[in-house]
């Protein structure tokens, strides 16, 4: 039997809980899996604004590059493969189109409220070619330290971590859910209804 004294820590660490964060290797249904939880918001009549990434690919399926789309419907250029040259924004073979990239998910992260309440703010992800932006940084950190709900994800530590996304991934409000190809299907309730308790 739950003392009342564990219930009442429960409950308050959950009301500390303002942010709730996806990380996962690449590949493993980040991406599918916070789309799907966005869905189940807006049929909870939820407000929700922000972006995700797409993989572009060419021909024979073979992918391109990445594209940011907003929840909205506009899309604009994340990166694309470039073979020539070493300037600009590169992570591996892409070249990072940080002008298109700009244009697209810097509008739909200003802040904002709806009758009342503030959205809960969409970031797929908070990776490295999103970070070569500084504005999307300084966004995101405004959002965050505002208290406005965030539905994000990450990356997972690499030799070199980035120091931004574990600045975020420390905060003490912020909730993880670590995503793998076992567990991706059983997370969408336990993330969805986190964040409507946070609601």
């Amino acid at each position: 039997m739950i003392s009342c004294k564990l219930i009442w820590i429960m409950a308050t660490s959950l009301k500390s809980i303002k942010h709730v964060i996806l990380t996962g290797p690449p590949g493993v249904g980040k991406t599918t899996l916070i789309q799907r939880v966005t869905e189940k918001l807006q049929s909870y009549s939820v407000s929700v604004q922000g972006f995700y990434t797409e993989e572009v690919r060419g021909g024979h399926g073979k992918r391109v590059g990445f594209d940011v789309v907003t929840l909205d419907g506009k899309r604009g250029t994340l990166a694309r493969v470039s073979q020539g040259g070493s300037g600009g924004y590169r992570v591996g073979q892409y070249k990072v189109d940080l002008s298109s990239f700009e244009h697209t998910a810097l509008p739909v992260l200003a802040t904002k409220k709806t009758e009342g309440k503030s959205p809960i703010y969409v970031i797929d992800e908070i990776g490295k070619m999103e970070m070569f932006s500084d504005s999307f940084k300084v966004q995101v950190q405004s959002i965050l330290n505002q208290g406005i709900t965030v539905l994000a994800t990450i990356p997972i530590p690499k030799a070199r971590p980035l120091l931004f996304v574990e600045e975020i991934r420390s905060r003490q409000d912020v909730k993880i859910f670590t995503v793998t190809k076992e567990n991706r299907d059983n997370l969408l309730t336990n993330i969805v209804d986190t964040i409507m308790e946070i609601k």
